[in-house]
């Protein structure tokens, strides 16, 4: 074997397992494995994970924060104009060097796989030229997918249907939308329908901001759902944000759910944009703005977590962690109990994979060996700590290292000095 882990923890549960891993792949994943690696690493019972998966990104603006100027009011719309006024001085040396910085650092976090939207509303195409390019860089270490985001509005910009074909002709992966944005729902329902039938003719993904909004009669992933039935995409369709669920009455959505489950339609909820953008006509109450993800869950929709924005014009923070959006998406849907929490790891691993089709992800015999060695000793544990990664791997090779996180501590009143390691099990 090239490497062996030994006395790893994995997601499902399972402990004190070997994890072989021979030619990039996972050769074996068993108790006591009797061969001999030519690296062997203790992981000491804590955490092997497949890699984090951003189901939900907008690489084009990360790390432009400031640029033409900070978001005063910290609103959406606000967020955007702003992104309006950045687009002219853009330049693909520029983009190409923040979105490479970017990929450094979610690699860094254990992020492997990113969906990225990207805005094809600039006739020059830039954005979609530079990030073509960055995804060839990549490719040796990350998974980088791109949606053709019409950011303005497909109907509502006069070159957007254009610039998405020539995007789509340039090698951009997904047809993106966004509905809600049109002048008119009319217009909404319209711009679905045809970006479904050209998925469907292209024989692509589709994977639509839907219903960013607290209108209540923002219905637009009722319509995706009909139109995903009708062009035959089952399975390869995405509603990301579909924030206006959390405002509409419950009949509606007891009649909305079954249809996106029948339907195949994934969900992408982005809680840490969501609850800070949503809700901002309220006084109090204040809704919390993000979709409603235990009832997706039930009905038997994918759920993925994305992080949606990293210092852009929409949102100041951020640092690509992926265990802080589970976090934070745990919180706000309210999912503390056990369940819950194995829901919210999988909403940024395994269910994110799924959203994207990605193939041989997952720690079993075959697979490719991308995973990350955490400093915890499960699932749980390891939201609750937002884990240091202590290892990052792809295809059998290390990518990187952290050291474990410890702190010494020097009390003068207490009665003996303690070292605190974070280690398995631990209740610090």
């Amino acid at each position: 074997m090239d490497l062996i882990i030994r006395h790893a923890t994995l997601p499902d549960g399972r402990r004190d397992v070997d994890i072989g891993i021979e030619g990039g792949r996972f050769a074996a994943v068993q108790p006591a494995l009797p061969a001999k690696g030519v690296e062997e690493i203790d992981a000491q019972g804590r955490l092997v994970a497949p890699p984090f998966v951003d189901p939900h990104f907008h690489m084009d603006a990360t790390l432009s924060l400031g640029l033409p100027r900070l978001n005063a009011s910290g609103t959406l719309l606000e967020g955007i104009a702003l992104w309006g006024e950045l687009k002219p001085d853009l330049t693909i040396d520029a983009l190409v060097k923040r979105a490479l910085a970017y990929c450094d650092m979610a690699v860094a976090q254990g992020l492997l796989a990113i969906r990225s939207h990207v805005d094809i509303c600039d006739d020059r195409l830039l954005a979609t030229e530079a990030l073509l390019e960055v995804k060839r860089k990549v490719a040796p270490y990350l998974h980088l997918e791109l949606v053709a985001f019409p950011q303005d509005g497909l109907l509502r910009s006069k070159t957007a249907k254009a610039n998405l074909v020539r995007a789509l002709d340039m090698g951009v992966d997904v047809v993106g939308g966004i509905p809600h944005f049109e002048r008119t729902m009319a217009d909404g329902a319209e711009s679905v329908r045809w970006l479904c039938e050209l998925a469907a003719e292209r024989g692509l993904r589709v994977d639509m901001h839907c219903d960013e909004s607290d209108d209540p009669w923002s219905r637009h992933i009722e319509t995706l759902a009909a139109e995903t039935i009708r062009t035959g995409l089952q399975g390869r369709v995405t509603g990301s944000h579909l924030t206006s669920m959390h405002s509409m009455d419950n009949y509606y959505v007891s009649k909305l759910l079954p249809l996106i489950a029948e339907a195949g339609v994934h969900a992408i909820a982005n809680p840490l944009i969501n609850i800070t953008l949503q809700g901002r006509h309220d006084t109090y109450p204040k809704r919390r703005g993000m979709t409603r993800v235990p009832e997706l869950l039930a009905a038997g929709v994918k759920v993925a977590f994305g992080h949606d924005c990293v210092m852009d014009p929409w949102y100041g923070m951020g640092s690509g962690d992926m265990l802080e959006v589970a976090h934070m998406g745990m919180h706000v849907a309210q999912m503390t109990s056990t369940a819950g929490v194995a829901h919210c790891f999988d909403a940024v691993t395994a269910n994110a994979a799924r959203v994207l089709g990605l193939e041989g992800y997952g720690i079993a015999p075959g697979n490719r060996a991308d995973f990350v060695l955490l400093q915890a000793g499960d699932t749980y544990e390891a939201i609750r700590l937002k884990a240091t990664r202590l290892l990052v791997v792809r295809e059998g090779r290390i990518l990187a290292r952290t050291p474990e996180r410890r702190t010494e501590l020097f009390l003068p009143e207490s009665p003996s000095n303690l070292t605190l390691e974070f280690r398995p099990g631990s209740i610090y």
